[in-house]
């Protein structure tokens, strides 16, 4: 897109969320309310630890909140009113450090008046928290150097700028070598037509620049990430009859990826893992995306990819890997990788949440009748 436009978008943006919205209820979507399945117990004591005001500016469509975080470096990008960076800021522990960039002044002045709050309710001697002022297509105009965070997360902003690329970019520069971008954002089941496109509205719900899914992989491959790895996903609900008529047939899901900046060395067959346990909040169950849960103990067989993944990130020494034939030191159960199709479609994942959801009736005693629906 050209810069003018470009520079009309950001603008547009910037009003809606600085001054249009303020507060989530304000929203005429579900895009930014959504949340595809339950939330851990660990990350639902943190939520609860964040000043009422950051939370009540929350505008994300997913948690973005992976495993692992113990001391590691995190980068938020369109940090708003600092929710998550908040949450962040308690898991990684006060070794660890979270930094969060938005170009709303008004969001950052809301998210830094709480620095001190959330400094002593955590019991940290000093702040592990920084906010700045900048532009995530933009990284190193805001002094953000190559290499220098273990993750960047993202929660439902990435489709509020034209340029995805330049912004997937930066984040694989910022990325140290296994790290990983987590990020939940929006994408449509085809490709824009110029009314939604440039609709102030729907750019503000984080549709009107949402990215048609099948582009995501193509984008990834040309900057240097691994193939993304769905998490979850979610179908968007629209309660505006005004803006359902301007979107027509085009549907919108919110979907959480993985993008990990893998090394060129690892595995090149398919392995054999075992989790060993012990991550906080996952100590006996990893969902590691929407294909591979791990369990403890228990000898999964993975393809290559996933192999190298896991050997090449900081979740190396949680899987002990073996090339298959090798001799696991353990016995158990084997969950083999059938020949089965793996889930990329973001559309695909939530209509099967949602059919499993529909199979599920609660009883009066609150468990499961087994009445099925037709999917």
């Amino acid at each position: 897109m050209a810069a003018p436009y470009d520079a009309e978008i950001r603008k547009d943006v910037q009003t809606y969320y600085g001054q249009v919205l303020k507060k989530s209820a304000d929203l005429q979507t579900n895009a930014c309310v959504t949340t595809a399945r339950p939330v851990p117990k660990h990350i639902r004591e943190a939520l609860q630890n964040v000043h009422e005001e950051v939370a009540l500016r929350y505008y994300g469509c997913g948690l973005v909140i992976p495993e692992h975080l113990e001391n590691c470096r995190i980068l938020d990008l369109g940090s708003g009113g600092g929710r998550d960076c908040y949450v962040l800021s308690q898991l990684v522990g006060e070794k660890g450090h979270v930094t969060g960039i938005d170009m709303t002044k008004g969001q950052v002045e809301v998210a830094e008046k709480y620095l001190d709050y959330h400094m002593e309710k955590y019991g940290f001697q000093t702040s592990n928290v920084t906010f700045i002022h900048g532009y995530i297509e933009k990284l190193g105009e805001a002094g953000i150097k190559n290499e220098s965070y273990d993750i960047v997360v993202s929660n439902c902003v990435i489709n509020l700028v034209p340029d995805k690329q330049q912004v997937l970019q930066e984040a694989y520069r910022v990325l140290k070598h296994g790290g990983e971008l987590y990020f939940s954002d929006v994408y449509t089941s085809l490709e824009l037509p110029e009314e939604i496109r440039t609709h102030k509205v729907l750019w503000g719900e984080c549709l009107g620049g949402a990215l048609y899914w099948k582009e995501l992989a193509i984008l990834a491959q040309k900057i240097g990430f691994c193939p993304p790895r769905l998490v979850t996903a979610n179908l968007i609900t629209i309660q505006n009859k005004e803006l359902e008529r301007v979107i027509g047939d085009c549907r919108f899901v919110s979907a959480t990826f993985r993008l990990f900046k893998c090394s060129k060395t690892g595995p090149t067959k398919r392995c054999q893992v075992i989790y060993n346990g012990g991550i906080t909040g996952h100590e006996k169950e990893l969902m590691f995306d929407a294909n591979f849960t791990f369990k403890e103990g228990e000898i999964v067989e993975v393809d290559e990819e996933t192999a190298a993944i896991l050997k090449n990130s900081r979740f190396a020494q949680d899987f002990l890997i073996r090339p298959i034939g090798e001799k696991l030191p353990i016995s158990g159960d084997c969950s083999a990788l059938e020949l089965k199709d793996i889930i990329t479609d973001p559309f695909k994942l939530a209509e099967e949440s949602d059919c499993m959801k529909s199979r599920c009736v609660p009883d009066a005693a609150g468990g499961c009748c087994g009445t099925k629906k037709s999917c």
